[in-house]
Parts: structure tokens; C-alpha cells; sequence
């Protein structure tokens, strides 16, 4: 193995030093340095100085299937790639090409972009064809020396499951048009530290924040080709890189990532990461090779026996769950973020792949699923999945371990019908009380169901009332993409309106979405924005922007917009959740008999009657109500203690004004105070005087009503 005529070489052999960790690992005197790549004939450490140059040093141990060796005079800040010579064989998988320079894949942070795309590719003319001999330096991010030390920051708040109120964001989108956070924070992790930031979501009750993908993101080579960004994220190019484009300083990345956990654990908020462990920037076998295709293509990815990727995550490759390279890599990349970066949970993109190993038939027990379970450190931080990926197969809802919780899209699909006036009443209140019937068996808890309205893919709450049908053009598809099933609703009117009567319409539906959230019993998820007001102007699957676009212009909050009526309501409904374990018992409903010899959950019609056989299955019934028992609440402080509650009353109504007679077992107090009225802009109830069980209440719409008992 020789190096190119045009490029250095380090004289000497350097010392073998040893195979793990994986990565640049600096010390006195220089970097050790670890790549796996067992069927390569040899690895280059190619170091690039800061004009450009490249000095290659060849690792000469190899154990384990990883090339390794002890760089002298090597030190943090220093750039490089790495080049794996090997067979052409692309129908076994091997596509080894020591011209293409590769991004370390266990890299602590990168720095540079894309270049062109054709020297990125391997091949030449087409993926099975000859090998491309263009030099793809200068076209490929490189790797970057990064000192390893003990973190010393904030402990993170640990907030149980049955507290939890999570709230999912994009680092950019938050803070760009914020006017409090400084001008030069702003779409940056630092962003997120901002007083006025911090403020704002201890005021709405947010308990944990999930971040959009934060890994290192590389945009995929056709929606570069369209003049765009990936804005998301979920196209990773390095797993234990901060994404560069949200750090305020250039290479700073690392440290303003940690600044803003610390931040965020001061006033007792959690930070969880949505993390991309299915799939990678590499596309399928005619896209780029940037890292781990050029070395270990059959280590890392699931492929036929004709060389193709195997894609079950509709982006064209999948990382194979059942390789050891794969399962440490992903073990080792969690742990780092938890350990060295302070995060307090996960949540898992498109989460089956993981446990399809070999792509075959899901199983909660696969290796890497096991692997993650098992760990001692990431058995202790929150863990949840995105319980399906971009096949039949993989709809997984219900299917995972007991120690996982998992985004439930049957919730979000329910509440979205029932307040359009498309269903009964029937699995809303299974939605309602849990979801037992998901996630009753294995001994999980209600908290397993991450219930939601919506998320990044998809209409924010806004839209969702505004829009019939979606508007994606800006993405440059021709309005393809994006899913047509939104159980999406306008009021009368497409979009933007100055009608006031389609508006309070609007309004009214988006606070019963959000009240159906906040009172559910399971885990809430807000779409940041939600509770702002936010609009994306009917786009449902904002994935990208152009190219050049600030991050202002790149779907960010209007801050300047914010309907702080809503905000106020918000906050109010996350209140009463807190102050109401009834509504956020650990334990599922069934029936019990409480110590005071009543039924722990008793459901009611519109008439004040207890709902049989027929009112269940009668499809037009629009009302219900929740008579929930407090003698018996199974909820409990941290330290264990039990937690007393009064017994509520919940009353839901889709539709046309209607008389509601006040339900209430014969055995239980029969006065009850209004404590939440969602007709209200601000949640309060025009009267909070004390009803009698069987007085009769004037609903002028769809509503929900959240009564508590007075102990009479």
C-alpha cells in the first residue's frame, strides 16, 4: 500500500497502541487512533493540515477487525479522514476505495460540507462498474481531534415518567426569531439558554424538552440536487458529532452543547434526543461513500445477496441491528451522549429497524433492543421509540419492552377524529385512560403510551383546523410528499382567514386538542409552537429548505405572533395536570374497587347514565364523560409516598351546543367545582360556583369541562 505521489507520508511505524476506544483518542504526546474495518488490506489516517494538505499515516495493528495505532504529535484541534484500501466487490458489499476520504464514524466532532457529488461517489460510472479514482478530498467534512474528559456539569432532574410533560422542538427553528435571546444565539444551542427561553417553558410546564436530531447532519444527495437542505435532521453523517449548525462559534459545538444541558437541568428540565440509529446520510448503494460504506458496507448495513441495500426506512439503506458493529457502535454513541454530553434520554427514530435483525420479523428481545436494555447506563435514562418504520412489518405499536415508552399514533388518530366529529366515543376512552388495551400486557405502565396531537411530521395544531388538505410545495416535490391522511379539518375556509367566526371556530377545536393532550393519562408530547399559535401555511412534512436560507427563514417560531391567550390556557391545563394525580396514575384503570368500595373509573353519557353495551358501540355518540376516583389514586411521590387526591369529573364533548346532565355514581360526593372550561380563551370557567351531581350544564359546543370533587 503506497500513498499518492501528491501527498506526504509520516515516516516510521507508529506504536500499535489499542483497539478501543474507536476514534481519536488524544493523550501526552500524541493521538491514538481506532477504526473498525475488518476486511480492508490497510487503513490511512490521513491528517489535513489547514491549507489543505494531506499527510497519510498507515495504522499497521489490526485486532479485532480494527486498525489502530499511536499517532506521536497528534493533538486536539488537528483534522483528518481516513482511507481504507481493500477489494472492489461490490456485489459481496465490499466497496473499498482509497480515494474516497472518509469521516471516522466514532468522530467526536466534524467540520467542512459536501462537496460535489459526483466525486463522492465510489464507482464510477454505475454502483456495480468500475471504481472512481476522483480524489474526494476537499469534498467530504472532515474529522476532528477532540480532547475526551470527565463531565462536570449539572446532574439532570430525573423526573419520573408519571411527571413527565415532553415537548419536542428543532434547536434552529426555536429561538431564530426570538427578540430575547441575543442576535448572536439565536438557532444555536446557546439559544436555548436564553432567561426568555428558560422562562417560557417553566411557565408552560414543560418538564422535558426532545431535541430534533442534534447528530451530525449531512444532506441527502437528492434534495441537495433540488437546491435544499435537509432542516430535520434525520440524515446522519456522524453519531457522536453535535451537529455543527447550531453552534454559534464555529468548532465550538461541543462546548455550547453542554452549556445549553446545564442550562436546561438549572431549572429542572430534561433534555432527550431524537437519535437516527435506522439509517444514514449514505443513501443506497448509488450514493455517496463518506464513511461507512467505504469500510464495512456488509458490517454496518443490511444488504441482499446481490450487493443492494435493504431498505426498510424509506431513505435507502438500513443499518443492520443484528451486526456486533452496528450494536456497539450504537451502545457506544448513546453512552456518550448521556456520560460526556449530560442528555437524559432518547428517543428512537423509526425504532422496529432495531429490532429487525437481519431485517426479518420484529422482536423485542433482538440484540441491539437488548443490547440498549440492558446497558447500566442507559437502563437508567428514558428511553422511547418511534414504534414503526416504512413497511407493514415494522408497525410495532404496543410491541416493545417493558422499559421502553413509544410515540402512540393510535392516540393522535383518535382525539383527531373524535374532534372532527368522525367517531364515537368508544376508543377515545381507551385513549383517554391509557391505552391499556396497547400497552396493558408485560407489566408497562401508562406512561409507556407517549401520547400526541402532533409532531414535526406532520400540521402543527394551527393547520390542523385550518387545512383540508396539505401544501407542500415549498419542498420542490410537486406537493408529493407527505401524508395525505391528516384528519385535518378547515372550518369552511382554506388557510389564512379574517373571518371571525371561522377563527373562534379554529380556535375552539385547537384548545380541545390540546386539553384532550394535557388530561390524558400517559405520557403528553407538545409540538413546540403549539401553544404559540405557530403555523407552517399547510406544509406537513417541513424536512427542508433551501440551501442558503438563514435559520430565520428556515420554518422558524414567529414569536412576534404568539397568542398569549393560548399560552396562558396551556399553562393552565399543565397546572391542573400536575395538581391532579388522578389524571396521571401509574397504575391502569380496571375497574377495582377502591378501599372506599367504589370503582376506580365509572363513564357516563351526555343523559348522566352509565354507558352499556349499545351507547359503546353507537358511533354517533359525541359525549362522554369520566367520573375518576381519588380514594385510591395509584401515584406516588419520588421517595415513594402515596399520593391523596379528590376525585374528578371529565366531560367531553364534540359538536353541536347541547344540555349535559352532571354524572355521578350514587355512592361518591355529589357536588363538584369547574376548575376548566376549554370553550374559554383562557380556560377558566365562567362560573366556578359548585354544581350538584344531576344539574344540567349548557355546553354551546365542542368542549371539555374538568369538575373536581368538593368532598360533599
Amino acid at each position: 500500500m503506497s500513498s499518492n505521489s501528491d501527498h506526504s507520508a509520516v515516516s516510521g511505524v507508529p506504536a500499535p497502541g489499542s483497539p478501543f476506544p474507536l476514534g481519536a483518542t488524544p493523550s501526552r504526546g500524541g493521538t491514538q487512533f481506532a477504526v473498525h474495518s475488518p476486511d480492508a488490506d490497510g487503513v490511512e489516517i490521513c491528517l489535513i493540515d489547514p491549507e489543505g494538505s494531506e499527510t497519510r499515516v498507515e495504522l499497521r495493528s489490526h485486532t479485532f477487525g480494527i486498525w489502530h495505532g499511536f499517532v506521536d504529535g497528534v493533538d486536539a484541534g488537528a483534522t483528518y479522514g481516513v482511507r481504507a484500501h481493500g477489494p472492489w466487490d461490490p456485489t459481496a458489499g465490499r466497496r473499498f476505495n482509497q480515494h474516497k476520504l472518509l469521516i471516522d464514524p466514532a468522530a467526536r466532532q466534524i467540520t467542512g460540507s459536501v462537496g460535489s457529488p459526483h466525486a463522492l461517489l465510489a464507482y464510477d460510472d454505475e454502483p456495480f462498474g468500475r471504481p472512481s479514482e476522483i480524489d474526494s478530498l476537499g469534498h467530504v467534512p472532515l474529522s476532528v481531534v477532540t480532547s475526551r474528559s470527565d463531565r462536570t456539569g449539572t446532574t439532570g432532574p430525573d423526573v419520573p415518567w408519571d411527571r413527565t410533560v415532553l415537548y419536542e422542538l428543532h434547536v434552529g427553528a426555536y429561538t431564530a426569531r426570538h427578540p430575547g435571546v441575543p442576535e448572536e444565539h439565536r438557532g444555536t444551542y446557546l439559544g436555548l439558554t436564553a432567561p426568555a427561553i428558560l422562562e417560557h417553558l417553566m411557565r408552560v410546564g414543560v418538564t422535558t424538552v426532545e431535541l430534533l436530531p442534534v447528530h451530525a447532519t449531512l444532506t441527502e444527495p437528492d434534495v441537495r440536487a433540488r437546491g435544499m437542505r435537509n432542516h430535520w435532521g434525520y440524515s446522519t453523517g456522524a453519531y457522536f458529532a453535535p451537529d455543527p449548525r447550531f453552534a454559534s462559534v464555529p468548532g465550538a459545538e461541543v462546548a455550547e452543547f453542554r452549556t445549553m444541558v446545564d442550562a436546561l437541568h438549572s431549572v429542572g428540565i430534561e433534555v432527550v434526543l431524537d437519535v437516527v440509529y435506522n439509517h444514514t446520510c449514505e443513501s443506497s448503494i448509488s450514493g455517496p461513500s463518506l464513511s461507512w460504506r467505504g469500510l464495512d458496507a456488509p458490517g454496518y448495513y443490511l444488504l441482499d445477496g446481490r450487493g443492494y441495500d435493504v431498505d426498510l426506512t424509506g431513505c435507502g439503506n438500513t443499518l443492520d441491528s443484528a451486526s456486533p458493529a452496528v450494536v456497539r457502535m450504537v451502545c457506544d454513541s448513546l453512552r456518550y451522549w448521556v456520560l460526556d454530553m449530560g442528555v437524559d434520554g432518547f428517543r428512537f427514530d423509526l425504532a422496529s429497524t432495531l429490532g429487525r435483525p437481519g431485517g426479518w420479523r420484529f422482536d423485542p428481545r433482538a440484540p441491539l433492543l437488548t443490547a440498549i436494555t440492558t446497558d447500566p447506563v442507559l437502563s437508567n435514562v428514558k428511553l422511547i421509540a418511534e414504534p414503526w418504520d416504512a413497511t407493514g412489518a415494522g408497525y410495532q405499536v404496543g410491541g416493545f419492552g417493558n422499559m421502553w415508552s413509544e410515540w402512540n399514533d393510535r392516540y393522535r388518530d383518535t382525539v383527531r377524529r373524535f374532534w372532527a366529529g368522525q367517531t364515537g366515543v368508544r376508543e377515545l376512552a381507551s385513549r383517554l385512560a391509557g391505552s391499556e388495551d396497547i400497552y396493558g400486557g408485560g407489566n408497562r405502565k401508562p406512561w409507556a403510551s407517549v401520547n400526541f396531537i402532533t409532531a414535526h411530521d406532520g400540521f402543527t395544531a394551527r393547520d390542523l383546523v385550518s387545512y383540508s388538505h396539505k401544501h407542500n410545495e415549498a419542498n420542490g416535490e410537486e406537493n408529493r410528499d407527505g401524508t395525505d391522511n391528516n384528519v385535518s379539518v378547515d372550518h369552511g375556509i382554506e388557510g389564512p382567514t379574517g373571518d371571525p367566526i371561522v377563527s373562534a371556530a379554529r380556535d375552539r377545536h385547537v384548545r380541545a386538542l390540546l386539553a384532550t393532550l394535557a388530561l390524558s393519562t400517559g405520557t403528553p408530547m407538545l409540538l413546540a409552537g403549539d401553544e404559540l399559535g405557530h403555523t407552517q401555511f399547510g406544509n406537513n412534512n417541513a424536512y427542508c429548505v433551501p440551501t442558503d436560507a438563514s435559520a430565520a427563514d428556515a420554518w422558524a417560531i414567529d414569536w412576534s405572533t404568539v397568542d398569549e391567550r393560548l399560552v396562558s390556557f396551556v399553562s393552565r391545563l399543565l397546572r391542573i395536570r400536575r395538581s391532579a394525580p388522578t389524571l396521571r396514575q401509574q397504575e391502569f384503570f380496571s375497574g377495582r374497587d377502591t378501599p372506599t368500595g367504589r370503582p376506580d373509573l365509572v363513564w357516563f353519557d351526555a343523559a348522566g347514565n352509565e354507558l352499556g353495551h349499545d351507547a359503546w358501540n353507537d358511533d354517533s355518540l359525541r359525549t362522554l364523560q369520566a367520573w375518576v376516583d381519588g380514594a385510591d389514586v395509584r401515584s406516588y411521590e419520588p421517595d415513594g409516598r402515596h399520593v391523596d387526591d379528590e376525585s374528578s369529573l371529565l366531560i367531553l364533548h364534540s359538536g353541536e351546543p347541547i344540555e349535559v346532565s352532571i354524572a355521578c355514581p350514587p355512592w361518591a360526593a355529589s357536588r363538584f367545582v369547574p376548575v376548566f372550561d376549554s370553550s374559554t380563551a383562557d380556560g377558566i370557567p365562567g362560573d366556578t360556583a359548585a354544581v350538584v351531581a344531576g344539574s344540567t350544564m349548557s355546553l354551546t359546543g365542542s368542549t371539555i369541562l374538568v369538575l373536581r370533587s368538593d368532598g360533599r
